[in-house]
């Protein structure tokens, strides 16, 4: 009986592609709850880095990199059994290994006065990777003859305008003068994005994509239209942005940034590899 219910909500989803479920929806959001504390921890003791802005801006390259690696799967350019580790949940663990050997070697590079500056060092592995795993999709996208530049275009379009009138709302009608730190500006933009490239892809793009979260399926089945991905980013994000700012000197700054980054990482991620997927028509 539990060997069932672990195939039915567990692997079964992931061998086949199937959308998320309450189950594993609800336990990816406990697995990643416990990351953040356990690596709110390592870093409290460990004092490896400092953890600030700068460090989670540095942290963002990998993110893309996540999304990244999620269409390389997508494309099938990977078999079974390997491909499976670029689904989630098996994709953060691969992630979260990478990003921290990058952590480690450069700061311990700096350290020993390799390197004068480990950010720089560290961001810079992110991007290459980035752009070594884009290299790989574009040259899928001209071997298969289709890389759909209106399409980019249109969904990142999208995502800068609304990120915009978000801004605009906070800075000037709400007098959010915060809303213009980096890190709420990369915070919006991610959510934006998830929500410009899930509305396209739904409602605009030729092939038939679907929404696989819990949440936003039955409300996209309730409406009729996946447009309402926006109204339900920003239920979210006004309450979370202020909510964030008033407890940023309240609580430990390590474990702030890193909900930030958390929160920035399940809207650009996805965000991205949705968009690329439909670049690609995959």
């Amino acid at each position: 009986m539990i060997r069932d219910f672990i195939y039915k909500y567990y692997i079964d989803p992931i061998v086949y592609g199937q959308p998320y479920n309450i189950v594993d929806t609800l336990t990816y959001a406990l697995v990643l709850i416990l990351a953040l504390y356990l690596i709110y921890r390592w870093l409290s003791r460990s004092k490896i880095v400092q953890v600030d802005r700068r460090f989670i801006l540095a942290t963002l390259p990998y993110v893309v990199l996540g999304g990244l690696l999620r269409v390389v799967e997508d494309t099938g350019m990977i078999s079974p059994p390997w491909q499976y580790l670029l689904i989630t949940p098996l994709i953060y663990f691969v992630l979260f290994f990478f990003t921290v050997t990058a952590l480690v070697v450069t700061a311990y590079a700096m350290r020993a006065g390799v390197v004068r500056d480990y950010a720089a060092w560290y961001a810079g592995i992110g991007v290459a990777a980035c752009i070594a795993i884009a290299g790989l999709l574009v040259s899928f996208g001209l071997e298969n003859g289709m890389i759909s530049i209106p399409v980019l275009t249109t969904i990142l379009g999208m995502g800068i305008a609304s990120t915009i009138l978000v801004y605009a709302a906070m800075r000037y009608l709400l007098g959010w003068t915060y809303a213009a730190d980096p890190l709420y500006l990369a915070l919006i933009f991610g959510q934006m994005l998830d929500a410009s490239a899930t509305s396209y892809g739904i409602d605009l793009h030729e092939i038939d994509y679907m929404e696989v979260h819990v949440v936003g399926s039955n409300l996209i089945e309730l409406t009729g239209t996946a447009f309402v991905m926006f109204p339900l980013k920003l239920a979210v994000l006004f309450p979370g942005i202020w909510i964030l700012q008033r407890y940023r000197d309240e609580g430990p700054a390590i474990l702030w940034h890193l909900i930030v980054l958390a929160m920035i990482t399940v809207g650009l991620a996805p965000g991205i590899r949705d968009m690329v997927r439909m670049v690609l028509y995959v």
